[in-house]
């Protein structure tokens, strides 16, 4: 670029939505969330805003709201890119007249130089493995992008979400973690932060930008990790809104001036069950478990009614990816039935075991996070009921993870929601069995299965929707004769607001990463005043 020149409400019923009246004018009420989540952290070559949600950024294309699997519309591009023939070149026309927050002019250098640092090896992105099927990122002129690919990939609008920085930005090659991105955002966006602390973020609408300014003038985030600290101050009126676990949402339904929404998400919770373990990488055992897991208490009673009962990673709101047929009953006489036929059979103690193993394994779960926490409880009491008993561990991430590969964790999924590939590929293709490929979150439970891997390769693959939906929906009948988790729930995300005469966009299907940035909040910048 050249230096010449940034009352509970579900999915369905929402909020408010968008309104045809004309824009009011501009307003300089402010609005201050609290989240959960820490501040900083801002760079896109780290992998930050990978699922469109960041504000000081836009990516290529941006997402559009609305009930059921949103669509992608243009942002820096010019239009909706196009593949060729086997989806293995894509071309973007891009946007004139973009400036960055810096005044630095927008153009292809900055999209080719966005991709090439995530990809770099120096910059040691966290994202890197799930951009691996582009080889290369060339700008063909000013306003045109070419994306080269290692294989067909027909989902690379999903990856066309991230956010573009400046050329000059990435242009000595460094840690994507150490680089000053993180503090210092500079983007397209629609706001542009102009304080942060560790407990607070203040951004201002971007008085340049190539959507018009936003409305709302100055968002203000808190980092209160504590979620009856939130609570307590969304009670007393000290912040406009907040992201709290489902049932101390709840709490705020009956409270005048303020709503609860639930939007629906792709956001799975499920415990790993990895093959090297005794127990849990016992086929019968992994299908016993399966069936003795009685997801609707679990949505009932853990989440407070907010949610949708898993069996693979695909959810319903997938449609015709969807296979209806791929379930689990929850049937514990059937479980138990398995595992005695299996020769898990049950000692003087009620507990099973099988030449000598006990049917006896360990669950760990993040400590901080108690929808987990009381999901891994639920889970427990279950398995208690067919003779296997679960041992739980709260313990930070940083002591999780040198034992995920033996151990079983609750975990969550759906970083990349927006196609049935980013959904599901990273959580059960046997490629990441392999030492050093992907991320250690990539298939914990080492499950390989070549019918799913094939049918995940098809739907990566081909252009055919139809051909596509047909692969995705035997991937997940494939899986359930086979399973390698046991999905438990999808989540809706759970938020607190102050009620206001601003009209929102309406909802939008959310990722595993959640909070302020999304909720009624994602589309913050398209909002309007009732007049």
């Amino acid at each position: 670029m050249n230096l010449t020149r940034t009352s509970v409400l579900t999915l369905a019923g929402a909020l408010l939505v968008a309104s045809c009246s004309s824009p009011s004018a501009p307003s300089d009420d402010g609005l201050v969330l609290a989240d959960g989540y820490e501040l900083g952290g801002y760079n896109p070559v780290a992998g930050f805003g990978a699922a469109g949600e960041a504000k000081m950024y836009d990516g290529l294309v941006r997402l559009t709201g609305g009930a059921g699997m949103p669509g992608f519309e243009p942002a820096l591009a010019a239009n909706v890119p196009t593949a060729n023939s086997d989806a293995t070149i894509w071309t973007v026309e891009l946007r004139s007249g973009v400036t960055f927050s810096d005044g630095s002019t927008f153009d292809a250098a900055d999209v080719a130089a966005t991709y090439k640092a995530i990809l770099d090896p120096a910059s040691a992105s966290e994202a890197k493995s799930s951009f691996d099927m582009i080889s290369d990122v060339v700008a063909l002129d000013e306003r045109t992008v070419e994306f080269r690919l290692a294989y067909s990939y027909a989902p690379l609008l999903t990856k066309m979400l991230i956010g573009i920085v400046p050329s000059e930005s990435v242009a000595t090659p460094g840690l994507a973690a150490e680089s000053t991105l993180n503090t210092q955002p500079i983007g397209t966006g629609p706001y542009t932060l102009v304080d942060l602390s560790p407990d607070r973020a203040v951004f201002a609408a971007n008085k340049n930008y190539w959507g018009g300014e936003p409305r709302i003038r100055k968002l203000t985030l808190l980092y209160v990790p504590d979620d009856n600290t939130r609570a307590q101050r969304m009670m007393s009126g000290e912040i406009d809104g907040t992201n709290l676990p489902p049932l101390l949402a709840n709490t705020f339904a009956d409270r005048d001036g303020m709503s609860v929404t639930a939007h629906q998400s792709a956001d799975w919770r499920g415990v790993s069950l990895p093959t090297n373990n005794p127990v849990v990488g016992d086929k019968a055992m992994r299908m016993a478990l399966n069936l003795a897991a009685n997801r609707q208490s679990m949505i009932d009673n853990v989440l407070g009614g907010h949610g949708r009962v898993a069996a693979t990673p695909i959810p319903e709101v997938y449609g015709s990816s969807y296979n209806p047929n791929a379930t689990f009953a929850y049937d514990p006489d059937r479980a138990a039935q398995i595992l005695t036929e299996a020769g898990w059979l049950e000692g003087s103690d009620g507990i099973r075991s099988k030449n000598g193993q006990r049917a006896q394994f360990t669950i760990m779960y993040n400590s901080v996070d108690t929808v987990r926490r009381d999901l891994a409880q639920a889970f427990a009491s279950d398995a208690l009921g067919i003779g296997v008993e679960v041992d739980l561990e709260a313990l930070s991430w940083d002591r999780i993870d040198p034992r995920i590969n033996l151990d079983s964790t609750l975990l969550g999924g759906g970083d990349e929601p927006f196609d049935p590939d980013t959904q599901a590929y990273n959580a059960l293709d046997s490629k990441y069995i392999a030492p050093g490929v992907g991320s250690i979150y990539n298939n914990p439970s080492d499950y390989s299965n070549p019918v799913v891997d094939a049918g995940l390769d098809v739907g990566r693959r081909s252009l055919d929707p139809a051909i596509r939906d047909a692969a995705y929906r035997d991937v997940q009948q494939a899986y359930v004769d086979d399973p390698g988790y046991v999905y438990l729930v999808f989540l809706d995300h759970t938020y607190v607001s102050k009620d206001s005469d601003w009209r929102m966009s309406g909802p939008v299907l959310e990722p595993h990463a959640h909070g302020v940035t999304w909720g009624p909040w994602w589309s913050l910048q398209s909002w309007t005043q009732e007049q």
